[in-house]
């Protein structure tokens, strides 16, 4: 029987071990990882996923980018598929940081929560990194009117910017350096969303329980300081202090299904892309 190949092109010196075990999880015979992969040394490595199987054996051939750099996963992603011609493709998935896996769960389970978000006010601290820019994109092609967070106003109107121009959306930046900025930046908002780095909690239970405006709150950040004070990593859809609360592990469960599960769509066909949009697709079904 022809063997299942995961070819995982990693823009970071070593490939993850996460994305490897997450392949086999999902369905992988074997996984292979090249590190250091970048647009102009990527050419190669695609050539000998698409002209090596033919026929139905080829669908038995898929590429996963990863790294920890969104950018620089997107370059190679657009190098690869610029590679493909005719039948001479296999199918590939992006899912550099887990940025679009992690983004995808998490404001598909605050969109099965809340019905509809056409309308509502969300804001996303600590969104310059990929899981907080996937986030902010998504929850604007959902209709909400999303203000992005950074320490630095250039550096949140460069990334608002960036998803602006990818996703065709109309995303607004500003700068919110120390607590107190948190703390008036989520007043009358509806969703607060939190992809800070580990170890640092962005909004103290103080500054979210009394405000009477928000209705979901969703954190990324599994270990200890949470992002949000009042809050545990297990909470999945737990009501606080009024509000419907997701911790990292309440959204990573479904993360983990959905990585899995793109996996072995992939070996279905040689058609298969999987970027922010197709995974958000595939996260609304499963939540």
């Amino acid at each position: 029987m022809t063997k299942k190949l995961l070819f995982q092109f990693d823009t970071d010196t070593v490939p993850s071990v996460f994305d490897v075990v997450v392949g086999y999880d999902g369905g992988a015979d074997r996984i292979t990882g090249y590190g250091n992969v970048t647009p102009e040394n990527v050419g190669a490595l695609v050539d000998g996923t698409i002209y090596t199987r033919g026929g139905s054996e080829k669908k038995s051939t898929a590429i996963f980018v990863g790294g920890g750099s969104m950018a620089a996963g997107e370059a190679v992603f657009e190098a690869v598929k610029k590679r493909f011609f005719g039948p001479f493709r296999v199918s590939i998935m992006l899912d550099s940081n887990g940025s679009n896996t992690t983004a995808a769960a998490g404001v598909a389970l605050v969109q099965k929560a809340a019905g509809s978000l056409q309308g509502k006010k969300a804001v996303v601290l600590a969104g310059t990194g990929p899981v907080g820019m996937r986030s902010a994109a998504l929850l604007a092609q959902e209709g909400a009117t999303v203000v992005l967070c950074g320490r630095s106003l250039d550096k949140a109107q460069a990334a608002a910017d960036a998803i602006n121009k990818r996703f065709k959306v109309n995303i607004s930046a500003a700068a919110t350096p120390d607590a107190a900025s948190r703390a008036a930046i989520v007043k009358g908002q509806n969703l607060v969303f939190s992809a800070g780095a580990i170890g640092l909690e962005l909004l103290a239970e103080a500054d979210w329980k009394d405000e009477a405006s928000i209705e979901f709150i969703a954190d990324y950040n599994a270990q200890p300081p949470l992002g949000f004070g009042g809050i545990e990593a297990m909470d999945k859809g737990k009501e606080r202090h009024g509000k419907k609360v997701f911790g990292a592990l309440g959204i990573g469960g479904l993360k983990l299904k959905l990585h899995r599960a793109c996996v072995g769509q992939l070996f279905e066909n040689t058609e298969q892309v999987f970027d922010a949009e197709e995974i958000y697709a595939l996260a609304k079904k499963m939540a």
